[in-house]
């Protein structure tokens, strides 16, 4: 690494990390502003809301906002350096533009593994704190309200219930049944299902099970018999930023039930999956775009060229969202390819401006 690249590449996290400084606290002043009426109203005590919410929101933030912060760093340095002369010298001594952009390019893909593991962990991590915060002294309590609910816990283990009490954690008509080659073989049933907090184990006080071995039936009544199988009282509690707060080993275990249940959510939590990993290549990308759209000197001042570099990093966001949108809409379009999509269509567009915009 010579001098130069060394300069670059302080001038370029030295202006990512005074934009997140500068930022956070302007953004946190505004969500508070918002929510203060709630705060006080559910007299949330302030280290709750200084640690557990802010101490959680400040991490999802820039995140979330990691590649307006990228964009905006490499223009205004690059810009800077387009004022000052200072990129007409380096390609005048016969250093070639893509050379020149070597180090923006390390230093952004050092930004993306950071910011894959705020995405991935960290944030996650933290988010769970956030969120337990919010749903104590912001959201509403959750009642879990569905009827007649169905659920395939295994290859071929079925729960039915016909209702569920989230408070108190006792599910009312509850059946599991034990089907092989489409044939009942056994059927455990009781009215009232309760989860044991301590146990970890579902309780049922009174019971009915049936066996089938062709055509004879057993019967057998019991009580006091604890089970488990693969539900807990955590399917039944709100689902208010579940994708949030699961890590990336986490979310590929929640995404493996939700398949093996048949949820017709599964797109939603896999285009979350995409996303994330998708995030890494939006750094290198808009800086990327950022240097090319700023390296040139122009009359109107660096303030244009920020502005401009500010239109195009929302209009980045906007497409993430609208591909989320869509996601979770329409069951027929690749996860995939929606979370990828505003990589592609941004590598496009820098491709071509790469290739036709004066430098």
């Amino acid at each position: 690494m010579k001098i130069l690249d060394k300069y670059i590449l302080k001038q370029y996290f030295q202006t990512f990390f005074f934009s997140v400084l500068i930022f956070i606290p302007v953004i946190c002043v505004i969500d508070y502003a918002e929510k203060s009426e709630d705060f006080v109203k559910n007299k949330a005590p302030w280290d709750a809301i200084l640690f557990d919410y802010f101490g959680s929101f400040v991490p999802f933030i820039i995140n979330a906002l990691s590649p307006i912060f990228v964009f905006l760093s490499t223009v205004w340095v690059v810009s800077r350096l387009a004022a000052r002369t200072e990129v007409i010298a380096m390609l005048s001594s016969g250093m070639s533009f893509l050379r020149f952009m070597t180090p923006f390019f390390f230093g952004s893909v050092l930004l993306g593994c950071m910011i894959f593991y705020l995405v991935g962990w960290a944030v996650p991590i933290t988010a769970k704190r956030k969120i337990a915060f919010e749903n104590q002294y912001y959201k509403d309590p959750f009642y879990f309200d569905g009827r007649n609910v169905h659920y395939r816990v295994s290859d071929s283990t079925y729960v039915y219930l016909e209702s569920y009490n989230n408070i108190s954690n006792t599910g009312f008509k509850f059946t599991l049944e034990h089907i092989q080659n489409q044939k009942l073989i056994k059927k455990l049933s009781a009215d009232i299902i309760q989860w044991d907090t301590l146990k970890r184990k579902w309780h049922l006080d009174k019971y009915m099970e049936y066996s089938f071995d062709g055509i004879q039936e057993k019967l057998h009544y019991g009580t006091n018999l604890d089970t488990v199988f693969n539900l807990t009282e955590k399917d039944f509690q709100s689902s208010y930023g579940l994708e949030e707060m699961l890590t990336m080993n986490e979310l590929d275990q929640y995404i493996a039930d939700l398949r093996l249940r048949g949820a017709d959510n599964v797109n939603m939590y896999l285009n979350v999956k995409y996303e994330r990993y998708a995030y890494p290549f939006a750094i290198i990308i808009l800086t990327m775009m950022g240097v090319i759209i700023s390296a040139r000197k122009s009359r109107r001042g660096t303030g244009y060229q920020i502005a401009f570099g500010v239109a195009l990093a929302f209009a980045f966001i906007l497409f993430v969202f609208l591909s989320r949108s869509v996601a979770q809409a329409n069951a027929n379009i690749s996860p995939l390819l929606l979370a990828f999509i505003p990589n592609i269509t941004f590598a496009i567009i820098t491709l071509i401006m790469y290739f036709t915009v004066p430098r």
